[in-house]
């Protein structure tokens, strides 16, 4: 028997390992913002979270992820860290970043969510509710256009947490 396919599969599973442990692969999983700032497109987004009403209180996992189930949260996870990977691997990084209709939806059912106090004499009110949180709370997040306008993430002056 020839010993040519296990070295070849211990091989792919050492170099997945040493990808897995320079990448930091794990820390994808977790909640962390400074993860999400890994890229450096999403530096004035998380320099405006840092300096806003959100910082000592929600993570970008609490804004854009589901909540409703831990599949739910974990496949909308992927399905955004694969849509992220593939924009950063090909170039293809809009501009100005924007919330797709699909991620609109669940940060306006966390909103709701953790100011459900708040807002439910305004869900429950005469008016129509046909517009998002950030329609008029824009600058409580990501400031009034979505970033600081800082070029770079200072990790001397926002150490992780």
């Amino acid at each position: 028997m020839s010993k040519i396919p296990i070295i070849a599969i211990a091989v792919a599973v050492l170099a997945m390992g040493y990808f897995a442990f320079v990448t930091d692969a794990a820390s994808y999983g977790g909640s962390a913002p400074e993860t999400c700032a890994n890229c450096h497109v999403m530096d004035s987004q998380y320099e405006s979270w840092y300096h806003g009403a959100h910082e000592k209180w929600a993570k970008c996992t609490d804004c854009h992820l589901p909540h409703d189930n831990f599949v739910a949260y974990y496949a909308e996870k992927g399905r955004q860290g694969a849509k992220d990977t593939y924009a950063f691997v090909t170039g293809n990084i809009p501009i100005a970043i924007r919330a797709s209709d699909k991620t609109k939806g669940i940060v306006q059912e966390n909103c709701i969510h953790c100011h459900e106090d708040s807002v439910e004499s305004i869900v429950m009110g005469a008016q129509p509710f046909d517009r998002y949180c950030w329609d008029c709370h824009r600058d409580i997040a990501h400031n009034a256009r979505g970033g600081s306008g800082l070029p770079y993430q200072d990790s001397t002056l926002y150490p992780t947490k």
